[in-house]
């Protein structure tokens, strides 16, 4: 009963982020914003993740991935690391083209491993750390000129935001794992990501 009242609440929150994350999306939400003090850097630092939701998908996509995983935890920690990376990077003022573009190739690459019924452990932690990277890097450019501390509590913020949802989705996929449904809903979050994932990429080339 626990378990099943957990679920629930956590597939809610879930699909609450979800909306939240495509009206962001449909009302023209600018993506960066001007932080200029640690209470605003930590507080769009969470958001962040979720605002952009080629990124959010891409995070859900690696939490229910990394479900069908034993060392699950390495997915979800080689994507934070990752994403810090990207962000000093971004900050060391390197210029990386293209980030969109990879950010909807990667999300094609996680659509399509949902639909494999048990991807490579090695793969799935590269994409997930070139992910990480990427989202890092394109995330950061808000707080380009930051000081170091709200710079800091920025991407603080963003790391608690990715953590929470990579491990929701995955305590998610745990769950639909003991399922018999299972391989449809995974099929079709899969199918769906793809299907975003090759619009948001046509509209990066245009």
């Amino acid at each position: 009963m626990l378990k099943d009242k957990l679920f629930d609440r956590l597939v809610g929150a879930i699909a609450a982020l979800v909306l939240i994350s495509l009206l962001s999306l449909w009302s023209g939400l600018p993506s960066h914003h001007v932080i200029s003090n640690p209470g605003d850097g930590f507080l769009w630092g969470m958001a962040e993740p979720v605002l952009s939701f080629g990124n959010f998908v891409s995070i859900i996509a690696i939490g229910l991935l990394a479900a069908r995983m034993v060392s699950s935890s390495w997915i979800a920690i080689s994507f934070v690391l990752a994403a810090i990376l990207g962000t000093v990077i971004h900050l060391s003022q390197i210029s990386v083209p293209g980030i969109e573009i990879a950010i909807a190739i990667t999300n094609v690459a996680f659509g399509v491993m949902l639909l494999i019924p048990q991807p490579k452990f090695l793969i799935l932690l590269l994409f997930s750390a070139i992910a990480g990277l990427f989202q890092g890097y394109f995330s950061s450019e808000s707080i380009v000129g930051a000081d170091t501390i709200t710079s800091g509590f920025y991407i603080f913020g963003a790391i608690l935001t990715q953590y929470a949802v990579v491990m929701s989705s995955k305590k998610i996929g745990d769950t639909l794992e003991v399922s018999s449904t299972v391989p449809r809903i995974i099929s079709f979050v899969g199918f769906a990501i793809c299907a975003v994932s090759i619009v948001f990429l046509q509209g990066s080339f245009n």
